[in-house]
């Protein structure tokens, strides 16, 4: 019987003898037939692994984005950019009022040679609650010392909810007048911003690219989205204004012509010295006969 079981094949039917021999060989050659159709594949793949085939909209998102940051360093620089969302106080609610701002800093030295890159900056997306921590050192809403008649969210993004855990003007106040001491400010349309805040800033110290010249048109100022339009190549403020993406913008702007308006500013400063060293001409009597 154990014999019987050890060579099976012996008591088959001989029909069933040959389906089977027929079946092995088809077998082996479908085995082979999948080996030998690898090396095609392994041509495809590289050290990184197996390539994969890139769509349109993968490589346009491929592609750098100028607000977009590279690093995580969040160390105190020189550099601080600025800016504020407005609400409407008084009773009609046309008067401005501070109802947040946005501090973040940038170190010039830093990333110079490719001004796409900037040190402080992370992708978010609005409101960028989880990065905030490390992206941007300072944002806070602020409680208007008046009665708020009107949030402006269509373009502030403020809404009711932001300010009733909001800071207290005068401690905010106190905090960006810390931080912006004896530092360049950066930003669009300063004066509007420091106005807000009853603060006020060295001229010498304020970089704004409201007010540079090459970027007037016409002798007129222009806005920071057609600015950043033209020069920068990005659409910003559709909607709701973003007030990290808006300092971002202005930052870079600086960044990129940083060469040239520093030079600008000490060849204005060395005339003005010029002017004050020159002696004042005395005025001559003309003595009547």
């Amino acid at each position: 019987m154990a014999s019987k079981l050890k060579n099976p094949s012996k008591n088959l039917n001989p029909n069933w003898a040959q389906l089977l021999e027929k079946l092995k060989s088809n077998g082996s050659k479908n085995h082979i037939s999948k080996h030998s159709r690898r090396p095609d594949t392994d041509t495809e793949r590289s050290v990184l692994g197996k390539r994969k085939e890139r769509s349109d909209e993968d490589s346009q998102a491929s592609k750098p984005n100028p607000l977009i940051p590279t690093s995580s360093d969040c160390s105190l620089t020189d550099v601080v950019a600025m800016d504020c969302e407005m609400v409407g106080v008084s009773s009609q609610g046309n008067k401005s009022a501070l109802g947040r701002v946005t501090l973040f800093w940038f170190n010039v030295t830093n990333n110079v040679a490719n001004p796409l890159h900037a040190s402080l900056w992370v992708t978010f997306s609005f409101p960028p609650a989880s990065v905030l921590g490390r992206s941007t050192k300072y944002m806070k809403f602020v409680r208007p010392v008046e009665y708020v008649v009107d949030f402006r969210t269509e373009i502030s993004g403020i809404r009711p909810s932001d300010l009733r855990k909001a800071k207290n003007f005068t401690v905010v106040q106190k905090k960006v007048a810390e931080l912006i001491k004896d530092r360049i400010l950066v930003g669009h349309a300063l004066r509007n911003d420091l106005k807000a805040l009853l603060l006020s800033h060295p001229k010498k110290d304020i970089r704004d690219t409201s007010e540079y010249a090459p970027f007037l048109q016409e002798g007129r100022r222009r806005s920071l989205k057609n600015l950043a339009s033209q020069f920068l190549t990005v659409d910003i403020q559709n909607g709701e204004h973003c007030p990290i993406e808006d300092a971002r913008a202005a930052m870079l702007l600086y960044q990129r012509n940083r060469k040239q308006w520093e030079r600008s500013i000490k060849d204005f400063t060395r005339l003005k010295e010029k002017q004050k060293k020159r002696k004042p001409k005395k005025n001559r009597k003309v003595e009547k006969d």
